[in-house]
């Protein structure tokens, strides 16, 4: 017995034995039946979004584009180490370029400091990068803005940019991509006056496609002078219906000669002046108005809108001349004329016009005749001829002479 003990390969086979049986007397409960004991899993799977990725590459002289910002991980093992790293992200996700070569590769992306009891997935897990040398040029900046920014009847000049130039840095194909260096500005409303507003430095290619550059500064100020479009033209008195009966008009003057006006160029070419309207139907003693200067359309603006019209007016009188004698011409020697009305040959002429003038009027300032040249004998109606002083206007108490033509007796 104690040699078959000594024996290593008697040993061997009463251990298998025995395992043989131990398995054998392990009850075996199938799931779902009476005694089934769950035994909760130890392990845990959990995504993480929006996880940043960090690149390591010689800042100072190269440019990596390519690189996600972010990428979505994804944590399976252990529980109590799957929240654990969720909770405190003591984990690193990198690109390592520090030994890579210039131009366009694959690289993966990889973590650190995670336990290694832990499987990792990262999406993407890879990435496509372009490595290319970092270059610095200088451009001028060009100031924009939508000329509908500026108001009607205002002109815009040249904008400027201060700083004028701004320092560009970037990958060496894409910088040497810059077509155009914009500074656009912006406005709540319209303007009418020079403004100067902040503007960031958009970097275009040719296609007008933005491009991935650092700019120094990135806020540039813009300048933009603004000034009115502007003349002066005379004001011109526009005289509206008739005055009142007995009402002359003397004179209408106003206050101010000229106006400044303000339009777009060529409306500002075509306008000539502007004007002031007068209604004389109502003027029945010298007045002072105060009236709006009215402009053309077009016209944006007038300076001043208002003006004062001085209107001196005379009163007319009526007057009645009576006995202005009728004179005879182209008489011939042969005969004789004789009135026959009115009988005396003399007749009265009514005035109307400013008291000043017809006050004074008398029978000597008035001239009747009547032509009888060329007339048989006979009875005939001839037509009075009168000449008056100016100013003034006459009326006859008839307008015609009645008189008799017979030869003289021998």
């Amino acid at each position: 017995m104690d040699k078959l003990m000594d024996n290593p390969w008697f040993i061997k086979m009463v251990a298998l034995v025995l395992a043989i049986l131990l398995f054998g007397s392990v009850p075996k409960n199938e799931p779902g039946k009476p005694g089934d004991v769950n035994v909760p899993s130890d392990e845990k799977v959990e995504t993480i979004e929006e996880v940043p990725v960090k690149s390591y590459y010689d800042t100072d002289t190269l440019v990596v584009t390519g690189v996600p910002e972010t990428v979505t991980i994804t944590l399976q093992g252990p529980k109590n180490l799957v929240q654990q790293a969720k909770a405190l992200r003591n984990f690193e996700v990198f690109v390592d370029l520090t030994k890579a070569d210039m131009g366009k590769q694959r690289v993966p992306i990889t973590i650190r400091d995670i336990s290694d009891r832990l499987t990792v997935t990262i999406e993407p897990g890879y990435a496509n990068v372009s490595i290319q040398e970092k270059v610095t040029k200088e451009f001028k900046v060009e100031a924009e803005y939508s000329r509908n920014l500026v108001e009607e009847g205002y002109i815009a000049d040249k904008p400027t940019v201060n700083p004028s130039k701004v320092q560009i840095t970037g990958a060496k194909d894409i910088v040497d991509r810059i077509t155009y260096v914009k500074a656009t500005v912006n406005s709540n409303g319209k303007i009418s006056d020079s403004i100067t507003r902040e503007a960031s430095v958009l970097v275009l290619d040719k296609d007008m496609n933005k491009l991935d550059v650092n700019v120094e500064p990135d806020m540039v100020e813009v300048t933009i002078p603004v000034r009115s479009s502007s003349k002066k033209v005379p004001i011109d008195i526009v005289r509206k219906g008739n005055p009142p009966e007995g009402v002359t008009i003397d004179s209408i003057n106003v206050d101010t000669k000229e106006a400044e006006i303000i339009a777009a160029p060529e409306i500002l070419a075509e306008v000539k002046n502007v004007r002031v309207e007068v209604d004389l139907s109502e003027i029945t003693d010298d007045t002072e108005l105060t009236l709006p200067v009215i402009i053309s359309n077009g016209v944006v603006k007038v300076s001043p809108e208002t003006v004062k019209v001085s209107v001196r007016i005379t009163k007319e009188t009526e007057k009645t001349i009576s006995n202005v004698p009728i004179e005879i011409e182209g008489m011939n020697d042969e005969f004789e004329v004789d009135f026959l009305n009115p009988a005396n040959g003399q007749t009265d002429i009514t005035v109307t016009g400013p008291s000043s003038i017809v006050s004074p009027l008398g029978v000597g300032n008035f001239k009747i005749l009547i032509d009888v040249s060329g007339l048989d004998e006979g009875e005939h109606e001839v037509d009075m001829k009168v000449t008056a002083p100016e100013n003034i206007t006459w009326k006859l108490a008839k307008g015609k002479a009645s008189i008799t033509v017979a030869k003289k007796e021998a």
